[in-house]
């Protein structure tokens, strides 16, 4: 019953051509479907991980979660109302639309609609980036991971820990709460920063090469005011990446080199230097927010703090031999 991995995630926009040109010429996405107000992008082989669709606002439309068979989602549906969620059956027309076999939709307690699916489909084509890359780390651990702004984290924490079954990986109390959560080896597919809005924060990609992030942040930085976050390393999850103003109200961050976790092993634990060793410096913060972030990365500096010495995942090795 458990869930797998983020299998895909919709976006609301009214900027359907700012988005096509950048998940394909900055982010590296394929291209796929540009059919009415509907833009869908390919990131392996599946035949669609990020959708985008016209609307009067913009955001987060959707996230879906993958589990592995349709008996898993009958009992994932069946937990689910007997924890009082009410749960819709997606149609035959939404499950095509969403390129899957099925699909089960229900709202969080934050108003995030969320989908549960099982058989996603598989392009018979093979993945042509949207400009030169090395391609995305996906496979067994997903497309990504999404990070969402909440006013209420205590309650949010129940219904993704205690419901949803996702287990936390660790998490800081300052300068905010920020709890972070893993359902297979990456290190974190699903993030609560405890800010006291009510937002989408940001989704991340992570690429197969630190060449690849370099050229997007040197591409990112020809786009005036594109860059949120400089080029960076995250004291948790390892990632060295950047963060870029999507064409919506959010952020996309763009990375490489996040650790893999063994998720039968993994013990949760409080850090307590910050979300960033290093760069990471947020452009778009007033001065006073961004000198109360920079003072927490040179606390770390100054005590040297290090990411330890990266080392082969077993539990990954054997996922991947697997598939």
């Amino acid at each position: 019953m458990a869930l797998k991995s983020l299998g895909y995630i919709g976006i609301q926009s009214t900027k359907l051509e700012d988005w096509s040109d950048f998940a394909t010429n900055l982010l590296g996405m394929q291209p796929v479907d540009r059919g009415g107000a509907v833009r869908t992008f390919r990131m392996d082989d599946r035949k669609q991980r990020l959708v985008v669709t016209g609307a009067d606002n913009e955001g987060l439309g959707f996230m879906g979660w993958e589990v592995d068979h349709h008996d898993d989602l009958e009992a994932m549906a069946a937990r689910l109302d007997a924890h009082g969620v009410r749960v819709k059956r997606g149609t035959r027309a939404l499950a095509d639309e969403r390129r899957v076999g099925d699909v089960i939709v229900f709202t969080d307690p934050n108003g995030h609609r969320v989908e549960i699916f099982h058989t996603p489909e598989i392009a018979s084509d093979p993945f042509s980036p949207g400009r030169p890359i090395s391609g995305f780390k996906t496979g067994p651990l997903g497309m990504g991971h999404v990070v969402l702004n909440v006013d209420n984290i205590e309650q949010a924490m129940v219904f993704y820990r205690d419901v949803l079954g996702f287990s936390v990986t660790d998490y800081g109390l300052k300068p905010y709460p920020l709890y972070f959560f893993h359902i297979n080896g990456r290190h974190h597919s699903f993030a609560m920063v405890g800010s006291g809005k009510q937002s989408f924060h940001h989704f991340m990609v992570e690429l197969q090469s630190l060449d690849d992030v370099g050229q997007g942040y040197d591409l990112a930085q020809l786009d005036e005011g594109r860059i949120a976050y400089t080029l960076g390393r995250h004291t948790n999850d390892h990632m060295t990446s950047f963060y870029a103003h999507s064409p919506s109200d959010f952020f996309v961050e763009y990375g490489w080199g996040a650790q893999v976790i063994d998720p039968k092993t993994w013990e949760p634990f409080e850090t307590h230097d910050g979300p960033s060793l290093w760069g990471h410096e947020r452009l778009y913060m007033a001065e006073e927010q961004r000198k109360r972030m920079r003072d927490m990365r040179l606390d770390a500096a100054r005590r040297g703090v290090r990411v330890p010495n990266p080392a082969n995942c077993a539990w990954l090795d054997s996922v991947v031999r697997a598939e």
